[in-house]
């Protein structure tokens, strides 16, 4: 057990090394796979194979020292610095996506139609929104907001609700309520990725939308792409919490693994919001 004034010093890990070797890895294959080359598939594999070796070792390692008291309160408020600026990094990233948007839409495209440089580049293009852009001849339809893209709203929605069920029946020791609001966020996350695919499908099968056709599909698939990407890895980051959950793991007063997943899934309900509003709705 650590003293309460002493900060914990973990023991030389290898584990750095082996996340940088799968970076190696990684790198090399997806540089060899764009360029078609045999070998980039299979050093690919071998990247993400390494990844997800150094995932479960590591994680394992914090679990055990979580669990057997090595972590004070000092770890404990460093660890929610931690998170907190590692959410912060996110929302610029997203940020920077919205004011791409806001760019197109409210600078860029209305002065491709009534500046001088729309008059000298391409005289006969008309803004609007959605707009594919000059000289792009195909059509397609924009994607609306009333069909799946409000059934996930509510989706993430509902979630957030029962992350936040799980966070209470953890609090007050109630493990059954605990695994199960947890299993259901999990079922809530997978089925909104599942209604997502099949919504891509339709874009592009039926709607003719996809990244080539110009601002509105780039900006579209790269926001709600991204987003997907984040509830895909916040919801295997649920799945680890429940196995841990399952194990036994955290206590009332000791949980903080816990709630910095449940402060992720929430930064991800919250970017949806104004995905809903600003991309699908307006």
């Amino acid at each position: 057990m650590q003293q309460a004034n002493a900060y914990f010093i973990p023991t030389p890990s290898m584990w750095p090394a082996v996340g940088a070797m799968a970076l190696l890895f990684l790198g090399f294959g997806a540089a060899l796979t764009m360029n078609s080359i045999g070998a980039g598939p299979w050093l690919l594999l071998v990247g993400f194979g390494i990844l997800v070796y150094m995932l479960f070792g590591w994680f394992g390692v914090v679990a055990r020292e979580s669990e057997g008291g090595k972590y004070n309160m000092q770890v404990d408020i460093s660890f929610r610095w931690s998170m907190s600026w590692f959410i912060f990094s996110e929302v610029m990233f997203f940020a920077a996506f919205f004011g791409a948007l806001f760019y197109m839409r409210v600078l860029s495209v209305p002065d491709l139609s009534h500046g001088a440089t729309g008059e000298y580049l391409w005289p006969e293009f008309k803004a609007g929104w959605p707009i594919s852009g000059p000289h792009i001849e195909e059509s397609f339809t924009p994607m609306g907001a009333w069909g799946l893209p409000a059934i996930n709203t509510l989706i993430l929605l509902t979630s957030g609700a029962t992350v936040t069920w799980a966070h209470w029946a953890l609090k007050v020791g109630n493990r059954f309520q605990l695994n199960v609001g947890l299993a259901a966020t999990i079922a809530l996350g997978l089925l909104f990725l599942s209604l997502q695919a099949y919504e891509y499908y339709h874009a592009f099968h039926e709607l003719n939308l996809n990244l080539a056709m110009g601002a509105y599909g780039a900006t579209f698939f790269m926001l709600t792409g991204f987003h997907g990407f984040h509830v895909t890895i916040g919801t295997i980051m649920l799945i680890v919490i429940l196995g841990r959950c399952l194990a036994g793991h955290f206590k009332p007063e000791h949980h903080f693994g816990f709630e910095a997943v449940s402060w992720y899934w929430h930064f991800v309900d919250v970017v949806w919001l104004l995905l809903f509003v600003l991309v699908y709705w307006l």
